[in-house]
């Protein structure tokens, strides 16, 4: 894994919502650009913010590994579906 970064940030006032500005050295950090587009989630007590790509990259691995598991196990699946 990576190594982790702490921050202290403050929210500002942007419109009617509130922005977090990240530092450039995050951004690097996550390899994000201008206009990048991320997840922003929640627990209830932190925010999680994960790159679109990194979402899009563990699903197409997800999925190529569930097409393996398919054509090995196809025939004993069926079985244990009836």
């Amino acid at each position: 894994m990576g190594c982790a970064t702490v921050m202290r940030k403050r929210l500002v006032k942007h419109g009617n919502s509130r922005a977090l500005v990240i530092d450039k050295a995050i951004l690097e950090l996550l390899n994000l650009g201008d206009d990048e587009e991320v997840i922003v989630s929640t627990d209830g007590r932190s925010l999680t913010i994960t790159p679109v790509a990194d979402i899009d990259a563990r699903r197409a691995r997800i999925d190529e590994a569930l097409l393996r598991v398919d054509e090995r196990y196809s025939t004993t699946l069926d079985r244990l579906a009836r």
